[in-house]
């Protein structure tokens, strides 16, 4: 089996799909390794480097495209279909509900894509969970990054001139990216308090000493992932933010809704309601943002507000990211292959192949 490793495009990817640690795990199972030039410079990762662990680097992948077996990326999708080998298994994060044009055309030139955003939230699939270790470390990211903008300290200090009061952070959704952003905020000595639609989410944001705020409505969200809510509960939701927000030095918003445009939360109203010099960074910025004013990929600044709407919070620590994200894709590559011949053998009644291949 031929691996191809996709070097990326997008100005804001510095992550790659391979990193040095999985070589050996890669060629236990037969695959010979093809890394297009420059593909880990970004995540500090040499050409030489996968050299000297077996991998061809290779400058025109036009030239190596027909005899390649499988091809994993980051997010790239964008090679010369006309020279692909029949049956090439891709695997990447594909963006299937707002890139079904470039998906379509992997689906009709008879590729089988995986979409590994839509790994399914069972125990079988948590090593392959994509979006569970990249959230992660966005929440990271979003705290430091308003830490660094931010014209104040985060922990409260008892000095001889006098005492500074704790920074306040707003954490809205309480998921991975959320209950990073809070343990992490709170390691920086802040006042946390966190905001959730579900209702497992409460003990979580307690766990971590942070302090749950909730609408008073008898509807409620189980599972996982945060749901649309009805018309009611929403204005209920906005009073609360509104009353909540004019106290903060900081709002991270996390809140995402799968296949779909993420869900407003911070109207301009309440921008317009924040002190002068606080922050918002808006983790859900690639898919709309949860903050009316935010601009993907800037950092705009409103009524002394800023708001941080990056489009890529895990390529701000590219090294790791790369590593977990690396380390997904190769746990979610065992479940291709025929470990008796080391050839691909995809079982497509497996529950995670039905979510994740694209049709």
């Amino acid at each position: 089996m031929k691996l191809l490793v996709l070097k990326e495009t997008a100005a804001s990817e510095n992550r790659v799909a391979l990193t040095p640690d999985l070589f050996a795990k890669y060629q236990k199972l037969g695959v010979e390794i093809f890394v297009e030039s420059q593909a880990g410079e970004k995540s500090k990762i040499s050409n030489a480097a996968y050299e000297n662990l077996g991998a061809k680097i290779i400058s025109d992948i036009n030239q190596i495209l027909p005899e390649i077996d499988i091809i994993i990326s980051v997010q790239r999708t964008e090679i010369d279909l006309t020279k692909i080998k029949p049956n090439l298994v891709f695997i990447a994060l594909l963006n299937p509900t707002f890139q079904k044009e470039k998906v379509s055309a992997l689906v009709q030139a008879k590729i089988s894509a995986f979409a590994l955003e839509l790994t399914p939230r069972i125990t079988r699939a948590q090593s392959m969970d994509v979006l569970s270790s990249q959230s992660n470390l966005s929440g990271y990211v979003a705290v430091l990054e308003a830490v660094y903008n931010l014209p104040k300290v985060v922990p409260m200090m008892m000095t001889a001139a006098g005492t500074i009061s704790a920074a306040k952070f707003m954490i809205l959704g309480a998921g991975v990216a959320g209950l990073q952003a809070i343990a992490t905020a709170k390691r920086l000595g802040a006042i946390v308090c966190a905001f959730d639609v579900r209702a497992a989410a409460k003990e979580q944001v307690q766990s971590l000493g942070a302090k749950f705020i909730e609408v008073k409505s008898d509807e409620k969200v189980d599972g996982v992932y945060a749901k649309e809510m009805s018309e009611d509960y929403k204005k209920r939701q906005e009073q609360l933010l509104k009353d909540t927000i004019q106290n903060q030095d900081v709002v991270i918003t996390t809140a995402l809704i799968p296949a779909k445009t993420a869900p407003i939360l911070v109207s301009e109203e309440m921008v317009k309601l924040m002190k002068t010099g606080s922050i918002i960074v808006d983790i859900a910025a690639v898919n709309g943002g949860n903050c009316a004013l935010t601009k993907v990929g800037q950092i705009v600044e409103v009524n002394g507000v800023k708001i941080i709407g990056y489009e890529n919070f895990p390529s701000h620590v590219a090294a790791d990211a790369s590593k977990l994200f690396a380390k997904n894709i190769f746990n979610f590559f065992e479940l291709l292959v025929n470990k008796e011949n080391n050839s691909i053998a995809i079982n497509h009644e497996d529950e995670i192949i039905k979510a994740t291949l694209m049709v």
